[in-house]
């Protein structure tokens, strides 16, 4: 039974937690974080001279509560947060692993292995093994064999990637870049008899761009209208993926538009703010979401 965790452990979660809700856009006062996090003040303060020290915090000089610059907003990846809670102690998102594999891992001159697409997390105890081989086999440039829905595939292991709560793993399979959620990965087999390979850039250009892990699909630009009532969000921070602003009306509001390999990547930001937001780009996009809404509203009287 895991015990009570340590202070180095309240302390990383802590800054990890704050750095989260900074990332986000959220104004953090001294006093409200106390009481959430149950310590003292001056425990706070001493969190924030930290944060201080790496990253550009704002203090409003009425309120005195600590933000970041909105052009920081969505900037940092759950690697970033980690690296930073991990100087102060251990992290509690990866498996339960030796502090030797957390060091390897959060070196900078190391190869990038981790990278990150949210922020919640599923149990992954169970991953600890996986974990650790493909690490190993993504910083040796090493093919491996996977048991995967019950067949074998050989793949080039890139990164592994968090993402809406789940981890996978991208690697390239018949010279497409695709993710296998580790959930599914059901044995690896590592073999001297697969050879290595080498990085190609282009596809580690692409899963520093890429925001989602649809990467076998081919991008499409999607063109939105917000309504005035909400357009200052969408301006005070990107909620598409690759979002830009096309036009601005104080009586029309914003004309938006966003790049999406799939439509599980649009369909749920749409569906959180309606009424405010309509595809208007491709038509059928909006069409077959109204039809889904209808089909949710007649299955649902």
């Amino acid at each position: 039974m895991k015990g009570h965790p340590s202070t180095h452990e309240r302390l990383a979660e802590r800054l990890a937690r704050i750095l989260t809700k900074l990332n986000v856009g959220h104004q953090l006062s001294v006093h409200e974080l106390a009481l959430e996090f149950r310590v003292s003040s001056r425990t706070i303060e001493r969190d924030f001279d930290r944060l201080n020290s790496y990253l550009p915090l704002i203090q409003d000089t009425k309120t005195k509560k600590f933000y970041l610059d909105s052009s920081y907003f969505g900037r940092f990846k759950l690697q970033d947060i980690q690296n930073f809670a991990q100087l102060s102690g251990i992290q509690n998102l990866y498996p339960s692993l030796d502090i030797s594999f957390l060091r390897e891992l959060f070196d900078n001159r190391s190869n990038p292995v981790f990278s990150a697409k949210g922020y919640n997390f599923e149990d992954n105890t169970q991953y600890a093994e996986h974990f650790k081989v493909l690490t190993a086999s993504i910083q040796k440039r090493q093919q491996i064999a996977l048991l995967y829905r019950g067949q074998i595939r050989v793949v080039k292991p890139y990164r592994l990637i968090h993402h809406m709560g789940n981890w996978y793993l991208a690697a390239v399979r018949k010279q497409e870049l695709r993710v296998y959620r580790l959930g599914r990965i059901e044995k690896i087999i590592c073999s001297h008899r697969l050879s290595a390979f080498e990085h190609d850039q282009t596809i580690l250009q692409q899963l520093e761009d890429d925001e989602g892990i649809w990467f076998q699909y081919e991008k499409q630009e999607v063109v939105l209208s917000v309504h005035p009532e909400a357009s200052i969000y969408f301006k005070q921070r990107r909620i598409f993926p690759e979002q830009a602003i096309l036009d601005e009306s104080e009586t029309e509001g914003l004309l938006m538009s966003c790049q999406i390999r799939h439509q599980k990547e649009l369909n749920p930001l749409v569906r959180y703010w309606i009424p405010y937001v309509k595809i208007i780009k491709p038509a059928h996009l909006q069409q077959e979401l109204e039809a889904s809404l209808q089909g949710y509203l007649q299955n649902h009287h």
